[in-house]
């Protein structure tokens, strides 16, 4: 019976390997590189095996042996065994191409004496570093064991790597390594290593007495390979980073057309690196500062070799160039970030603060409107609520003139333009901020200042400050909701500038007041104890992201902010600060003249 049936087989067998050709093809075994065979495609394998034998059984059950032979062709078991065999002859090779291709990438590693490292942080965190050391992307560490802030993970193998223990034991744990041959150079930490209830500043300090090597796997968004970093002060002083929704980022920039004003500063650079990094098409850089444009252009060509990448010299405070420069490039979105920032300079120099927070915030605002924008957004501060100082006097200013325009044109259908503001707290590492300061102080070998004793601060990271931005413009543009102008990014709890200097001095493995002093200066002119982050008169809003909040817009006309501008172009061009005082103060409600004064 068996040898009546074997020509009917050959002339079924072509049709059915073309067959299984299509049904490997839609589940992407064809396609699907082998060096990486995965979980994924274990289960397509599993899905495309299944989908052969229904066939079979549609085969045998249905179209031939009722109608040919009496009998079935194959029978269940005869099926069945298939099904094994298939999924072992689609699986075996990939499976065993994966593991000679592992095999030689961690013998690679050792004949390059790659350093034995030990990882912290919980075993997600760091199964993807691992995996990026088995393909060769990440080289020159050989991964000996892991500790994990998690009980679960204790005692348990993570692609092959022991989990030798939590936190606590990393001198027992390296001292025991010591002892079997295995000498640990260095100590990778992962995102959860940085987490407040895993004390990373114990971890450091611990391991410089060890004399380990310290790096970082940061977190990984918009599709990052793994990449190691040196640790550095910032990574100790903030709480968990907010996460942004990227996607929401995306949609905002994707394909589209953005300048960004002071686009070489520290904030300006990063706004520019984050849209690129999102999948904008056309990117125009304005900065006044030739050799900071130059910079930035050049990192900016690097990153991002496909984009349309301009940078213009201009100021803000020429109106008739920053009108040209956008009437031009004709942005979807305008970031203004450029801005004089410095507090106790700007209170030297109140008229020079006007023309570039005030005049220059007008003249991007009017030339977006102007350009044909989509959404234009004005980079505030903390300080602009009940200011005491120039910098808060002039960047409130500018935000109520914003919400003000923005109001006329909504309710005059005239454009479909959202003005809006986001308020920053102190961004670390940022040009003149207190970090670098107090880094600089403690290389110098003291003193390092502080104010005084009792002043506080908001904190952000630059990244986080600028997806806050890019966050604004997409929830402005995106929900049309005009009940939030201004936005500002939930920063948990403000900081002790003097926990902030000691906590640095011990990163460096001084003590404070022993190795480095540490002196009081007294409080500058301008400067509070606290900032807030919003006014009395502002209602706070709940837009519905996670870490970011809005307030209500709360503005005078656009008529009555115009006859103020009058009256400050006045007072600024005869450099009269009583008169641009008064002018500033009437505007701003909460501002406390006395102390600006």
């Amino acid at each position: 019976m068996l040898l009546e049936r074997l020509p009917f087989l050959a002339s079924v067998l072509p049709f059915f390997v073309a067959l299984s050709a299509v049904v490997c093809y839609f589940f992407n075994l064809t396609t699907t590189k082998w060096r990486f065979f995965s979980l994924p495609d274990g289960l397509n394998v599993l899905r495309a095996a299944s989908v052969l034998t229904i066939a079979l059984v549609a085969l045998d059950y249905i179209f031939l042996a009722p109608n040919l032979y009496g009998t079935f062709f194959l029978g269940k078991v005869t099926i069945v065994l298939y099904w094994f065999l298939q999924v072992a002859l689609l699986s075996a090779p990939r499976v065993a191409y994966r593991y000679f291709r592992y095999s030689r990438t961690l013998r690679h590693a050792r004949k390059q004496n790659a350093i034995p490292t030990l990882m912290v942080g919980r075993a997600a965190d760091l199964e993807i570093l691992l995996r990026a050391i088995e393909n060769g992307s990440v080289k020159g560490i050989w991964p000996v064991g892991l500790l994990s802030p998690s009980r679960a993970d204790w005692g348990q193998l993570l692609r092959n790597i022991p989990v030798l223990g939590g936190l606590d034991d990393l001198k027992h744990v390296v001292q025991d390594l010591a002892d079997r041959k295995w000498s640990i150079a260095r100590l990778i930490m992962g995102p959860s290593a940085f987490d407040p209830d895993s004390h990373p500043e114990k971890i450091l300090v611990q391991a410089r007495k060890l004399g380990l090597t310290v790096s970082r796997l940061p977190p990984l968004d918009g599709g990052e390979a793994p990449q190691l970093r040196p640790i550095v002060v910032e990574d100790l002083l903030l709480r968990a980073t907010q996460v942004i929704d990227h996607g929401r980022i995306e949609q905002l920039v994707r394909g589209k057309a953005i300048a960004v004003t002071g686009g070489a500063g520290s904030i300006g650079s990063e706004i520019c690196e984050r849209v690129l990094l999102h999948g904008a098409n056309r990117l125009l850089v304005i900065d006044n500062s030739e050799p900071a444009l130059y910079s930035v252009l050049e990192a900016l060509s690097l990153a991002a070799p496909n984009a349309e990448i301009d940078g213009r010299i201009a100021d803000v405070r020429d109106r008739n160039r920053i009108f040209q420069l956008l009437h031009q490039f004709e942005p979807d979105v305008v970031f203004h970030a450029a801005a004089l920032k410095h507090v106790p300079i700007l209170e030297r120099d109140w008229s020079e603060g006007v023309k570039t927070n005030v005049f220059g915030s007008i003249n991007v605002a009017d030339a977006s409107v102007a350009s044909g924008a989509k959404a234009m957004v004005l980079i505030s501060t903390d300080k602009a609520i009940e200011p005491i100082s120039m910098l808060g006097f002039t960047k409130r200013f500018a935000e109520m003139y914003c919400q003000a325009l923005d109001h006329e044109i909504w309710h005059s259908r005239s454009r479909a333009i959202r003005l809006t503001s986001v308020r920053f707290g102190n961004v670390l590492a940022s040009k003149g901020s207190v970090v670098p300061k107090f880094k600089a102080q403690i290389e110098a070998g003291g003193p390092v200042t502080v104010t005084h004793p009792d002043m506080v601060r908001y904190f952000m990271t630059i990244r986080e400050a600028c997806d806050l931005v890019v966050t604004a413009a997409a929830h402005a543009v995106v929900s049309g909701n005009h009940d939030a102008s201004v936005y500002v990014l939930n920063m948990g709890q403000p900081v002790r500038i003097l926990q902030l200097a000691e906590r640095m001095i011990r990163l460096s493995g001084l003590e404070p007041g022993r190795d480095i002093q540490i002196s009081f200066s007294g409080m500058r002119l301008g400067e509070r104890l606290t900032e807030k982050l919003f006014g009395q008169e502002e209602s706070p809003v709940n837009i519905g992201i996670p870490g970011i909040m809005a307030a209500r817009p709360n503005e005078p006309s656009l008529i009555q902010m115009r006859r103020w501008l009058e009256a400050l172009e006045w007072a600024t061009a005869k450099v009269d600060r009583i008169a641009i005082l008064a002018v500033l103060h009437e505007a701003i409600p909460g501002s406390d003249v006395a102390k600006a004064g």
